[in-house]
C-alpha cells in the first residue's frame, strides 16, 4: 500500500495554496493513506499563555470546515489530529476519515505546558487510553506529538498488531533531529511503520516549524522525509513486515 506524510504551513495564509498542492500530489501518487500535522487548520494556539474559549471554538469550527475538503484528495484515508469540545471540555483528538466520515480515534494525554507550547492550559488532557484504530488501511497506534517519547505505548500498540503508528505533530525547527530519532525509537518498539507530519515555516508568533515528515520502517529505519522544497512524500509499503516485526526483537521480549 501507498502511505503518504506532509508539512502545512503555520502560516495561515500559505495553507490554500499548499492545500493544492498537496491535492495535486496524492492525485498524482494515489496513496491509500495520508497523514496530516496536529491540529494544522488554525494558527497554534498554544503559543500564548492566555487561554480564550471563543478562539478555541473558532479552530474547531475552522477544522470543520477543511474535514468537509478531505474529498478533494481522492479515495484515501486520512489521518490526523483536531480540536474538539465534548460536553464543554476542550480536547485535542486524533481522527480517522474514510469515506466521508470522521470519526475521533484517540485523545491526546501528555501535554506540555512551556513557552510556544502552554497545551495543558488551553486544554484538558484526555482519556489515558491508546487503543489501536482500525482503518481500511489496517490497524494505526496514535502517539500525538509529545505521546511518541512515552513509549511504553508503542509497545502497546504492539500487542495490538498495530501496522502503522501515527504521528500528527507541531514541533520546533531546533529540535528536528531530536524528534527523528523519538520517531525512529517508537517504530522499532512498535514493529509497526512510523508515519509522522508537521507544521513548517515561521507563523504569527515567531514560532519556526519543522517541517520534516517522515516514513519510518519497524526497524527503525528511514525511508523518506519531507522539506520545504519536497512537502509531501508518499512511500510503498508492505504491512506484513509489521506484521513480521512483531516475531522480532525487541517486540517479542516479555515484560
Amino acid at each position: 500500500m501507498k502511505v503518504t506524510v506532509c508539512e502545512l504551513p503555520a502560516d495561515m495564509g500559505d495553507l490554500s495554496d499548499a492545500w493544492d498542492r498537496l491535492v495535486a500530489h496524492t492525485h498524482k501518487q494515489k496513496p491509500d493513506l495520508l497523514l496530516l500535522p496536529e491540529m494544522p487548520f488554525f494558527t497554534w494556539l498554544a503559543a500564548e499563555k492566555q487561554v480564550d474559549a471563543d478562539r478555541w471554538r473558532e479552530s474547531v469550527e475552522a477544522h470543520d470546515r477543511w474535514t468537509k475538503r478531505f474529498a478533494d484528495l481522492g479515495a484515501v484515508t486520512v489521518l490526523g489530529s483536531r480540536p474538539t469540545l465534548v460536553r464543554g471540555k476542550r480536547l485535542n483528538e486524533a481522527f480517522v476519515w474514510e469515506a466521508g466520515e470522521c470519526r475521533g480515534a484517540h485523545q491526546k494525554y501528555y501535554l506540555p505546558d512551556e513557552d510556544g507550547f502552554w497545551e495543558a492550559s488551553w486544554y484538558s488532557r484526555g482519556k489515558r487510553e491508546f487503543s489501536a484504530a482500525e482503518t481500511s488501511s489496517g490497524s494505526v497506534g496514535f502517539l500525538i506529538c509529545t505521546e511518541v517519547w512515552f513509549t511504553e505505548h508503542a509497545r502497546e500498540y504492539a500487542r495490538q498488531d498495530a501496522v502503522l503508528a501515527a504521528t500528527p505533530r507541531a514541533t520546533e525547527f531546533a529540535s528536528r533531529d531530536k524528534w527523528l530519532a523519538g520517531g525512529r525509537a517508537a517504530a522499532v518498539m512498535s514493529g509497526a511503520f512510523g508515519l509522522s507530519s508537521n507544521r513548517s515555516g515561521t507563523d504569527a508568533t515567531g514560532l519556526r516549524w519543522g517541517g520534516l515528515g517522515w516514513v519510518i520502517d519497524p526497524d527503525g529505519r528511514v525511508l523518506a522525509t519531507t522539506s520545504e522544497g519536497s512537502p509531501c512524500a508518499t512511500v510503498e509499503i508492505d504491512t506484513l513486515d509489521a506484521v513480521k516485526a512483531k516475531a522480532t526483537y525487541p517486540r517479542y521480549v516479555a515484560d
